[in-house]
């Protein structure tokens, strides 16, 4: 009888190593409104996505014909039903460009705008988001549509974009609301640990690319932040920042806007590739 059940684990865990292919290269992307997609989407938008390029629906989109946890082309709107451009978009679109033919490149992206860095903490966004309820009740119905814990459906997402490929990094688009908040860097540090110890991934083992704010030559208002942002390879090794250095904004000044969100989108790309080389 022991001998059928270790014949039926090994059985079970080979078929589980020849499910994840090697060659489908997996990001997951979070943070606030400008990781979401607060730009609008151009037809240019629209048109010449590889199909090798893919996004993981994080959420039930009847308007997209997508469903929860399966596959997609990558054509934005790429967070939730109703966002715009992403730099998720562009970075991807330009990787898989960069990839041999062989090889697939699988988002999944969760991501809340207005939203503090605490509603990734798995231990502290429940409070985080009953402080917020009656000053941003619109970011708890964002939060809403991930079950109310967007940290929980991100690794929810990540367990089944597992089963088909392999996490190379995470890219994180926020600070926006935590704007001058020093211990920013220490609060991301623990959420890229949580995410790759909940995934079974080595601590330290994946690129974090962690993208600028509005520059202030561009008329920022919380571009004081991104000498935080700065800090945080001291936290992370294999944190990667991305310069936010003459991309073009709205003019609240704190989105890009879709001609930014395109070049950042690249800049984060080539930011990974760069240090990939090393």
């Amino acid at each position: 009888m022991k001998k059928i059940l270790l014949t039926i684990s090994l059985s079970m865990l080979i078929g589980n190593s020849f499910a994840q292919d090697p060659n489908f290269h997996i990001y997951l992307c979070i943070g606030q409104s400008n990781m979401e997609g607060a730009a609008r989407i151009e037809p240019q938008d629209t048109i010449n996505i590889d199909s090798r390029f893919k996004i993981l629906e994080a959420l039930d989109c009847p308007k997209l014909n997508r469903q929860k946890g399966q596959w997609y082309m990558a054509k934005p709107p790429l967070c939730r039903c109703d966002t715009r451009l992403s730099p998720a978009d562009y970075f991807g679109r330009t990787m898989i460009q960069n990839m041999p033919q062989n090889q697939t490149l699988g988002l999944v992206h969760v991501a809340v705008a207005g939203s503090k860095i605490e509603i990734f903490d798995k231990a502290k966004y429940k409070t985080y988001l009953d402080s917020s309820a009656k000053e941003r009740p619109w970011m708890i119905n964002m939060a809403n549509s991930y079950g109310g814990n967007p940290y929980e459906r991100l690794i929810e997402m990540a367990k089944i974009a597992q089963k088909s490929g392999v996490i190379k990094g995470i890219l994180l688009h926020q600070g926006e609301s935590n704007t001058g908040d020093k211990t920013w860097p220490t609060q991301v540090k623990k959420i890229y640990d949580d995410i790759l110890a909940d995934l079974g991934i080595a601590p330290n083992s994946i690129p974090l690319l962690a993208g600028e704010m509005v520059d202030a030559e561009q008329g920022g208002k919380c571009a004081s932040h991104n000498i935080i942002i700065a800090t945080l390879p001291q936290s992370i090794p294999k944190a990667i920042v991305v310069s936010s250095i003459d991309l073009s904004a709205a003019k609240d000044g704190l989105h890009f806007d879709s001609a930014g969100v395109r070049e950042f989108g690249k800049r984060y790309a080539e930011a990974l590739m760069q240090y990939s080389k090393k």
